[in-house]
């Protein structure tokens, strides 16, 4: 599964233009942030390493923040810092605060209500904008580069996750159906991920490259680095959970894009009492790798 084109990946998104149901899916968006809690702390201090030495951390924005995960890691990362979660979602702020006051961040973390990209004049500014998986469900993705850009403070940092490699969840052979079932469901997505964004208000097609697209925006001194997720097979209670609640939901979204053996073998996978269903089969696993693009706002 893409994470730029699996419909549950990043934390959630500001933007409800879509037919998915993001406070339906909160549980689930909040315990795949949690298996990635060693990649997302390695990310957070990869980001401050990136910032100019002595470079004040005052705001933290969290675009399409979702159950703020990450929210409280860059409240943890910068300790100065105000962290606030941005979402359109309220019952998905509402886990965020409620996870914050878990790990004692309560003081620190706020949160705001915000569709994107009409909320984004109200925000204010801060030293460090990061957005998980959430431009791309915006119509014009240069323009909200451009917009998260002009919320940087001279010296503050951009970062944005998008793109990557496609995840892999199972082998090539399963030993049900056609092997091969995984590439033919990321054709499907990417072809779901077309659809959805030719949808969105304001749609304008963009060769996605990101570094350019960023150095648009006018930023200087882009770079990125990719994360690697790996929970190996076999893989544990809470992966497995995660496995299971995409491919149901992927069943959802691309149905009609398969034959119909793959959508028995999907059935299977999905079937909790099978032995051969991602919930029991032995060789289930989780390997994803996402990548990070980042950008300085120059000072005045």
């Amino acid at each position: 599964m893409s994470p730029h084109s699996d419909p549950e990946a990043g934390h959630t998104h500001g933007h409800h233009h879509t037919d998915i149901d993001w406070e339906d899916m909160a549980a689930q968006l909040e315990t795949g942030a949690e298996l990635q809690l060693p990649v997302l702390r390695r990310t957070a201090a990869r980001l401050r390493e990136l910032l100019a030495p002595g470079q004040e951390i005052r705001r933290v924005l969290d675009i399409g923040s979702g159950p703020g995960v990450m929210t409280c890691v860059l409240a943890e990362a910068f300790p100065d810092a105000e962290a606030v979660a941005v979402d359109g979602t309220p019952g998905l702020l509402d886990r965020a605060l409620a996870r914050a006051e878990r790990l004692g961040l309560g003081g620190r973390v706020t949160v705001r209500h915000a569709e994107l990209p009409e909320g984004r004049a109200g925000l204010g500014t801060a030293d460090l904008v990061w957005s998980s998986g959430t431009v791309h469900h915006l119509g014009d993705q240069q323009a909200a580069l451009s917009a998260l850009a002009g919320t940087l403070r001279p010296g503050g940092l951009l970062a944005v996750a998008e793109g990557g490699l496609p995840m892999r969840c199972l082998p090539r052979d399963i030993g049900i159906g056609r092997p091969g079932l995984q590439a033919r469901l990321d054709a499907a997505q990417e072809d779901w991920f077309g659809a959805m964004r030719a949808g969105l208000p304001g749609s304008t097609p963009a060769v996605e490259d990101w570094p350019a697209m960023f150095g648009r925006a006018g930023l200087s001194g882009v770079s990125a680095f990719t994360s690697l997720l790996e929970l190996p097979a076999p893989l544990g209670a809470p992966g497995r959970e995660l496995l299971f609640a995409r491919l149901t939901r992927l069943r959802e979204l691309v149905s009609d894009a398969l034959d119909a053996q793959d959508r028995t073998t999907l059935d299977v996978l999905l079937d909790p009492g099978a032995p051969e269903g991602v919930l029991r089969r032995p060789d289930a696993f989780l390997l994803s790798a996402t990548t990070v693009i980042t950008g300085v706002r120059g000072a005045r």
